[in-house]
């Protein structure tokens, strides 16, 4: 229980708000606390589309609220009898007292036990290079000097905020739609499930997934690709997946990090996180990495987590 300002909030399972003065027999009834998503990353990574796509889904969505407010902002959806029921807000990090400003905010909800989300745009240098030359726009923290210079201003202030993000989307290879698919994906439900996992297959020779939270590499394994019979087909070939499966190692591999996963999978719960991108990855992506992926995230379904698959290489070749 925290008093501030004559009022009083409790929160969790059940979260109620009480507000007004000890005296004051009008009181507002108890009333449930907003859920509360931030979104926040790279400029030019997409946070206005992962907006509008929550915006699309019934979110109330707050563009370039000055942190400071975000506390002030969960009390008057909590005021509105139920009217906002979910608040999205988009957090654009500019400068240092900014920064400070949003630590600050989210300390605040922490202490009050208003449960917030983070979910952080990513992008590669590259890629953002890209954008803005596209659209001939300079990036907002690269000054007099380059684009590049930007981007690596921003990156630095926002390192410690992508390090306590729920859930990382790298939107380097993917268009508008892609990325409101993957929004929907982890939005969509009317029932916020305990946990949402994406398996993602990947191909070494181009490079890890940032946005990855466990890696995995499958490059023990023999690979189907000098198997001539086999090479032109994928991992969800059944003869190429039975081909993976039936070497020394691999049905005891799944077996085992499918225990390893559990184990953190209830971790994961109890620190309250629901987004996990579990990186599988063989050396190009095609063969053992896919077979790999698409088994386990079997396993994961079985054991009632919500399970995407993606197969972010397949077909590169």
């Amino acid at each position: 229980m925290n008093e501030h300002d004559g009022q009083e909030k409790q929160a969790g399972d059940g979260a109620q708000v009480s507000t007004g003065t000890p005296n004051d027999k009008a009181a507002v009834p108890d009333v449930a606390i907003p859920e509360l998503v931030i979104i926040s990353g790279m400029s030019g990574a997409g946070r206005s589309t992962a907006a509008k796509c929550l915006e699309d889904l019934g979110w109330f969505v707050v563009d370039n609220l000055p942190p400071a407010l975000i506390p002030t902002m969960v009390e008057l959806g909590a005021r509105s009898q139920g009217n906002v029921a979910r608040i999205a807000v988009v957090v654009d990090v500019r400068g240092r007292r900014f920064f400070d400003n949003l630590r600050e905010s989210l300390a605040d909800l922490e202490a009050k036990n208003v449960t917030r989300r983070i979910v952080f745009l990513e992008s590669s240098d590259d890629a953002l290079v890209r954008r803005f030359e596209s659209v001939r726009r300079p990036h907002p923290l690269q000054g007099d000097g380059r684009i590049v210079d930007g981007i690596a201003a921003e990156r630095e202030l926002l390192r410690e905020l992508r390090g306590d993000a729920d859930l990382v989307i790298d939107t380097s290879s993917l268009n508008v739609h892609e990325l409101r698919a993957k929004m929907d994906a982890q939005f969509a439900g009317e029932e916020e499930p305990e946990l949402r996992a994406t398996v993602m297959s990947f191909g070494y020779k181009y490079g890890l997934p940032v946005d990855a939270d466990l890696v995995v590499d499958c490059r023990f394994l023999p690979n189907p690709h000098w198997v001539p019979e086999l090479r032109p087909y994928t991992g969800l070939n059944e003869e190429v997946s039975g081909y993976v499966f039936n070497q020394p190692g691999a049905k005891e591999f799944l077996d085992r990090y499918t225990e390893l996963l559990q184990l953190v999978a209830t971790g994961y719960r109890r620190e309250g996180k629901r987004y996990v991108t579990i990186a599988v990855g063989c050396t190009g992506g095609k063969h053992r990495s896919v077979a790999m992926s698409e088994k386990l995230a079997a396993r994961l379904a079985a054991e009632g987590v919500e399970t995407v698959v993606v197969h972010r290489d397949m077909g590169r070749e």
